[in-house]
């Protein structure tokens, strides 16, 4: 993971306690699980917008903040970005057609 992901993860959980009032994330935490993921879904839409226009700039912001966004909700779920990494190493090297069979609901 990049060294800008792996302090993002430690500043997020570092404020996971932390009183509502003293950071944005805090105040998501605060919130709850399903504010987490409607800004996760609200910071999606507004990336396939920025993707569907020429503004390379503004596709750029939106990722960010989707990844942000994401960071938080992984977090609140107990999951890591290692945890994601591992799952991609798995499917490393495998038809996504083949992966996407594979899988059980």
């Amino acid at each position: 993971m990049s060294d800008i992901l792996k302090r993002l993860e430690q500043v997020i959980e570092s404020r996971r306690g932390a009183g509502a009032g003293s950071s944005y994330v805090a105040s998501l935490f605060a919130k709850g699980e399903k504010k987490i993921a409607e800004k996760v879904g609200e910071e999606a839409v507004e990336t396939v917008i920025a993707a569907l226009g020429d503004d390379k700039a503004e596709l750029t912001a939106e990722v960010a903040d989707l990844i942000f966004h994401l960071l938080i909700l992984l977090n609140e779920k107990g999951v890591s970005m290692s945890d994601v990494e591992a799952e991609l190493a798995r499917r490393e090297g495998l038809s996504g057609h083949d992966e996407k069979a594979a899988r059980t609901k």
